[in-house]
């Protein structure tokens, strides 16, 4: 082997280990900024139950909002609204999604802590979302006319004994002028409305619009033409809602899919909603995470905030309707359980 043939052996050796040991030192530094960016994600639960109600949450999942906050978004499903309530309580998840009962409230009464934080939806005038139903036929025509009548509702302490509760009071009544049903779930109440067991009940919509319809039941009264009513909420476990930073960039990521559901399905024009932009795009993503057809879902669209802001001041009220009636321990300060400075923060 003469000279030039041996350096250039040599030389290209020592190429071949300056590549390799860059690629080696270019795999090391990729590695070390994925763990890099990976420390930087917070994983977090979110309980919550397939509801419609539940759209922005959907939203942000589908869309990837939750990721450009650095969120890791995992769900847990529930098949009620209590035990959602029990498992952020107990840390068993981050955030929890559902209604804001008695039970919740007898909760931090005895010393559970939890944080409500956002809306998930209300009652609110102009906007079909939970309504008072009394068989097609019935000779009844105004909730006055409800006294010494039979009235569904879910279960006791639940949301819609609240509403039938304030509904009766609104009117001059109060809840032992009429004779509260507890039938447990929603078909229940819509075949015992269909069977006339009952002279009335409440039910939210699409199953308002669907037994209108369906011609067996009609509606006397919009609960948010009576009243502003904070249904359902956002809740933090005690744990996330102390870290502050990973709370606010999950309400920036909520906040922006309220607004995205907001300018999707509420909006109005002369009066009556019309559909936005992405109103199909909405509406399908919400049948996918709930199994139902599109064309239901379009029957009835749950209002909220679009900043997905708390209607706090009425949870004092609920709670002190609550008490009243017996159905909590002991009245309880709204301001130990409501943070909307979290949310505040979030959107500035």
């Amino acid at each position: 082997m003469n000279k030039k043939t041996l350096f250039r052996l040599v030389t290209l050796f020592v190429l071949l280990i300056g590549v390799a040991g860059c690629g080696a030192n270019g795999s090391e530094a990729s590695k070390e900024s994925d763990e890099a960016e990976g420390s930087q994600q917070t994983s977090i639960e979110i309980g919550m139950l397939k509801l419609t109600s539940s759209a922005p949450l959907f939203i942000a999942l589908e869309k990837g909002f939750f990721k450009e906050e650095g969120i890791n978004a995992d769900v847990k499903w529930f098949e009620a609204a209590q035990p959602v309530a029990v498992a952020t309580a107990s840390e068993d998840v981050d955030v929890g999604a559902t209604g804001i009962t008695a039970s919740l409230y007898n909760m931090v009464a005895g010393g559970q802590k939890l944080v409500i934080t956002a809306d998930k939806g209300r009652e609110q005038e102009g906007y079909s979302s939970t309504a008072l139903l009394v068989p097609n036929d019935s000779p009844i025509e105004s909730i006055e006319a409800l006294k010494g009548k039979k009235i569904g509702i879910t279960q006791t302490g639940s949301t819609y004994h609240y509403m039938t509760g304030r509904l009766l009071e609104e009117h001059g009544l109060s809840a032992d002028d009429a004779e509260l049903v507890p039938l447990n779930s929603i078909p229940g109440l819509m075949e015992s409305l269909k069977s006339k067991q009952v002279d009335a009940v409440l039910l939210n919509e699409p199953n308002v619009t669907r037994v209108v319809e369906e011609g067996y039941g009609k509606v006397i009264a919009q609960v948010g033409e009576e009243m502003d009513y904070q249904i359902s909420g956002i809740f933090f476990s005690q744990a996330f809602a102390d870290d502050k930073e990973a709370a606010k960039k999950f309400l920036k990521a909520y906040a922006k899919a309220t607004r995205f559901y907001y300018d999707a399905v509420l909006t109005k024009e002369n009066g009556k909603i019309v559909p936005g932009e992405n109103y199909d795009e909405v509406v399908n993503i919400i049948a996918e995470y709930t199994d139902q057809d599109p064309d239901v879902i379009k029957k009835g669209l749950p209002y909220m905030d679009r900043d997905g802001k708390l209607l706090a001041s009425d949870i004092q009220t609920q709670i002190d309707w609550y008490a009243k009636e017996g159905l909590i321990n002991k009245a309880i300060d709204a301001d130990n359980i409501v943070n909307t400075e979290l949310l505040d923060e979030a959107l500035n």
